[in-house]
């Protein structure tokens, strides 16, 4: 048996979402005055506005850009813009991990249109040069599955005749989006500020306001989709007047993360703190013998959804199903002893650990997860080697 490290992560928090609340996060640190209280009252109105005014100030998003909170997390807010936007250009569709994938399902299966499919396999990027700048292009930012981002936005053309909507859920607040080049941006709460579900956030430039306000789709429109009424956006959706009941609770909460990360430094300080949590861990998987990174190339390796897979010889040559037995045997181990929650890869990407490095997780407690670790491999090495 291996020798237990003698310090835990103080906050053993590392799921990929929801992620970790910020450092010093309390419920008593909410504001209250909204719960019980319509969204629809100026109070309520009042607290989303701000929500909105404090994304647009810490993300820096442009002014002319549009701001919206809509339902149904991440997913909801790409929904709306799949369904809005596409189908009036070529589209060009990039899939690189598991949500990828899931847009290529709904545009091709759903609204089936015949778009142009850039795949590559998990921990790779596809050939961004291939990019058609005449299609409107659909991507992820940062491949929370796969533990990959694009190497910022060069292969976008600035000229580009079609839209770009970018799912940007494990980015933002974590690396730079070169706002020129987006048209359509979306996130959820729970990732890279901790917040809670069920709501998500769409940011909209002044090219994909044209659109949808020159282009109506050939398919109907579920309410919840609707960003106009008789060819004009409805602006009051992007001023905080959501499509459908928010819970204020959750508002509440987002306002607290963003005032966390405006009182620490703005977005810099949150990116420098993501890239500082991958660089402890990073030094940690140069020392380990047996784990290694998804993502083979650093250039392009996440800073936020960190995915590793297990290279030790004995491990590696068991079968998928064996190798995901192992890496829950890790998980248990781990959480049992109150020393990380929650770091299994992704149902649908290879087997192996996924480790949250975005900024409202400690430096420290990353240094102290690792050897955490070591020791979870050790222990579910030698149970593996007695049962044979």
């Amino acid at each position: 048996m291996s020798t237990k490290p003698g310090v835990r992560p103080a906050r053993p928090y590392f799921s990929s979402g929801p992620c970790a609340k910020r450092p010093g996060w309390s419920l008593q640190n909410l504001g209250t005055e909204t719960l019980g209280r319509s969204h629809r009252a100026r109070i309520g109105k009042t607290r989303l506005k701000e929500a909105i005014d404090r994304t647009r100030a810490l993300l820096e998003v442009p002014d002319d850009y549009r701001i919206a909170i809509v339902p149904a997390s991440d997913t909801g807010a790409v929904e709306i813009a799949l369904w809005s936007l596409l189908g009036a250009r070529p589209v060009t569709l990039l899939a690189f991990e598991s949500f990828g994938e899931g847009w290529v399902t709904d545009v091709v299966k759903q609204l089936k249109l015949n778009a142009e499919i850039l795949r590559s396999d998990y921990g790779a990027l596809p050939d961004l040069s291939a990019v058609d700048p005449d299609s409107d292009i659909v991507f992820t930012w940062n491949g929370t599955t796969s533990g990959v981002r694009v190497p910022g936005a060069d292969w976008i053309a600035p000229d580009r005749r079609g839209l770009t909507i970018c799912d940007a859920t494990s980015a933002a607040f974590a690396q730079p989006l070169d706002w020129p080049k987006l048209d359509i941006v979306t996130y959820s709460f729970q990732k890279a500020l901790g917040g809670e579900g069920a709501h998500g956030v769409l940011i909209a430039s002044p090219r994909a306001v044209e659109r949808l306000e020159t282009y109506a789709p050939p398919w109907p429109l579920p309410k919840i989709f609707r960003l106009t009424r008789n060819g004009k956006l409805i602006d009051a959706i992007f001023e905080g007047e959501t499509i459908n009941t928010p819970s204020m609770l959750v508002i509440e909460d987002y306002i607290d993360a963003l005032k966390w990360g405006a009182s620490i430094g703005g977005l810099n300080e949150m990116m420098r703190r993501a890239d500082s949590n991958l660089h402890a861990l990073s030094q940690w998987v140069a020392r380990a013998d047996w784990i290694d990174f998804l993502c083979p190339d650093e250039t392009v390796r996440s800073n936020t959804s960190v995915c590793l897979k297990i290279v030790d010889p004995a491990v590696a040559r068991l079968d998928e199903n064996d190798q995901r037995a192992f890496v829950k045997q890790m998980e248990s181990l781990l959480g049992r002893e109150e020393a990380a929650f929650d770091i299994g890869g992704y149902r649908d990407a290879p087997p192996g650990l996924r480790i949250w490095c975005g900024a409202t997780v400690e430096r420290a407690d990353i240094e102290a997860l690792c050897p955490w670790l070591d020791w979870a491999f050790c222990e579910a090495k030698s149970t593996m080697g007695a049962a044979r």
